[in-house]
């Protein structure tokens, strides 16, 4: 039998998957499908290094982190918040949209793998739709907005460089939105919000928003896919 305390858990993610799910009381849409998106003019070098890391914000972050755990040469992809103080990175306080926190993903890569121009290149393609302001779908607020939060000026370069890009070939039917804010601190969200899409795959939310993401993805960058997914309760458990 479950003890109290695990049942208190799992009514704790229950109640935050409604909140998820209700998205400021949207009306529910569609997950916006994914579109061939060219890859950028300017990228990083190949890193000599053994990781990087890059933080971005594309609506709620189970999405999010779905996809980028399911690309190869990502070793990490941990859901949280960004853009707001220590003190309010909290879910419960992040919902209310007055923190200045976004739902964000911090992923974590290997250079020599797979390029940051790559990781933005599939960001823009199928892990969000860059042209919806302060929402995503039928989540509604500047906690959902779409945002790149960099970890140094080359980042920054290469990202102003990619919307601009995308922007002149007019690869979509609206202007993107997309910020680049950096100099945030990254924290990282409960527990229960991670892994989320592997551990939930029935839940409505993700059958009809997320899981049409990784569709996509097999179908954009096959050459990068893995079905074993990079799971952050494989990482905790591996320490």
């Amino acid at each position: 039998m479950r003890s109290a305390h695990a049942r208190g858990l799992v009514a704790t993610a229950l109640l935050v998957a409604a909140l998820c799910v209700a998205g400021a009381g949207a009306p529910a849409r569609a997950a916006e499908g994914g579109r061939a998106v060219p890859p950028p003019l300017l990228d990083m070098p190949a890193g000599q290094g053994s990781a990087d890391t890059i933080v971005l914000a594309g609506g709620c972050f189970w999405g999010v982190q779905g996809v980028f755990q399911h690309i190869d040469g990502v070793t990490s992809a941990v859901s949280g918040y960004a853009g707001g103080d220590k003190h309010t990175a909290r879910y419960e306080k992040v919902a209310s949209g007055a923190t200045g926190h976004a739902e964000a993903v911090r992923i974590t890569y290997d250079p020599q793998r797979i390029s940051f121009g790559r990781i933005l290149q599939i960001f823009f393609a199928v892990a969000h739709d860059p042209t919806q302001l302060n929402r995503q779908g039928p989540d509604v607020g500047s906690q959902y907005r779409s945002a790149i939060f960099p970890a140094n000026a080359e980042q920054a370069q290469v990202a102003k460089a990619y919307i601009a890009q995308l922007e002149r070939l007019r690869v979509f039917d609206a202007p993107i939105v997309t910020k680049i804010e950096p100099d945030h601190t990254f924290y990282a969200a409960e527990d229960y919000h991670q892994d989320f899409m592997t551990l939930h795959p029935n839940h409505p939310y993700i059958v009809f928003h997320d899981l049409p993401k990784l569709k996509e993805l097999k179908r954009y960058f096959a050459e990068l896919y893995r079905a074993d997914p990079a799971l952050v309760s494989a990482s905790a458990a591996s320490r």
